[in-house]
């Protein structure tokens, strides 16, 4: 049964909005898994950095984790070297840091992404402003805020990232919330669409990590 245009319309609009976090195809990965308890992997606890996770309350999330072959400082520093992310990640066209010195508790950065067009929204370019909340060093990272665009409006994503020395290297967890009503238009699709966007981070940061340890 075909789709009626404004039901058309909100899928359109929820998936350019996943694809943009996403910056890629979304068949380029499998299908994702929510934060439901479907990804038993023996690390199933609540990812959080001192204490603090995603929001408790959004209903678009995802979750995932990925084992890399490299030391746990270059995970790390790879990872919070937030300037250097065009680098290594396709999906991210800029970032710069919008305060000096280390990564902190209320450091802020700016980054886009580019969103392709679709029957609803033209292409644009989402323009991401993350402040970090909390950071423990070779342990932790979280920060949040909110992600825009012309035709596309992300109120709040608030993301966690935890980094585990174990046998065979680093152990990264991950998880990230979407609030707002365009993110909560569809919840399936954003969370499926935000997955994809997830996995692909994962797979370019153990790229990036592995080719600097020399792997």
């Amino acid at each position: 049964m075909s789709l009626t245009r404004s039901r058309f319309a909100k899928h359109t609009t929820a998936l350019a909005l996943c694809l943009a976090a996403a910056g890629t195809v979304l068949a380029a990965t499998g299908p994702a898994q929510a934060a439901s308890g479907r990804h038993h992997d023996g690390h199933t606890g609540a990812i959080e950095c001192r204490g603090q996770g995603t929001d408790p309350d959004a209903v678009v999330r995802y979750r995932s984790q990925i084992l890399i072959d490299a030391p746990l400082s270059t995970v790390f520093r790879t990872q919070t070297d937030v300037e250097q992310w065009p680098t290594w990640q396709d999906a991210v066209s800029t970032s710069e840091r919008l305060d000096h010195g280390p990564l902190r508790p209320g450091s802020a950065f700016r980054w886009t992404t580019p969103v392709p067009a679709t029957p609803a929204t033209p292409a644009t370019t989402l323009e991401v402003t993350s402040t970090v909340q909390q950071i423990q060093r070779n342990t932790c990272v979280r920060w949040s805020g909110p992600a825009n665009s012309e035709a596309i409006n992300i109120d709040e994503g608030t993301h966690v990232w935890t980094f585990t020395k174990v046998r065979g290297g680093t152990l990264v967890r991950t998880e990230e919330t979407w609030t707002g009503d365009q993110a909560e238009a569809d919840v399936d699709l954003s969370t499926e669409a935000l997955g994809a966007g997830l996995e692909i981070w994962l797979k370019d940061l153990k790229a990036a990590a592995e080719s600097r340890n020399g792997c």
